[in-house]
């Protein structure tokens, strides 16, 4: 099947398909006589496998990593264990961070009178040389510098 093709049926974009050949995350497909890529269904499958990690949130990096697991039948299936407790570590964090900038943006808009003067608790808050810190999150108890 042609890149279309494989574009459709893997939910990948033909200009990704494009870079994850070029920086070598998948391996160039065969080409006809007149250099068309010809992909495979085995192609197509391991587009779908980097679409999935990708939608979960892997770096290209660590798709790459699981998708050499994933194609190591030799692998150990705590290696793969790892890199999924590791991801979602950082998607903790970068969740408290979102959370953190939620409370930071509703203080500051409910401090805002939101009327027709120019002075804005926001723009000065954006303005400052250093931020405040968000306030505590009703319910959440602060345990070194993070809410939880």
């Amino acid at each position: 099947m042609n890149i279309g093709d494989a574009a459709a049926a893997s939910g990948v974009s033909a200009k990704m398909i494009r870079h994850y050949e070029s920086i070598g995350l998948i391996s160039p497909p065969r080409r006809t006589e007149s250099n068309y890529r010809v992909y495979s269904t085995e192609d197509v499958h391991v587009l779908r496998f980097i679409k999935r990690a990708r939608t979960l949130g892997f770096s290209i990096e660590k798709t790459g990593m699981l998708l050499g697991l994933w194609q190591d039948r030799s692998r150990a299936s705590a290696d793969v264990k790892e890199l999924a407790l590791s991801h979602i570590s950082e998607l903790e964090e970068r969740i408290c961070e979102l959370q953190d900038m939620v409370s930071t943006l509703k203080h500051l808009a409910h401090c805002c009178s939101g009327d027709g003067r120019p002075d804005c608790p926001i723009l000065n808050d954006l303005a400052a040389p250093t931020a405040l810190p968000a306030p505590p999150r009703a319910g959440w108890k602060k345990i070194g510098t993070r809410h939880h």
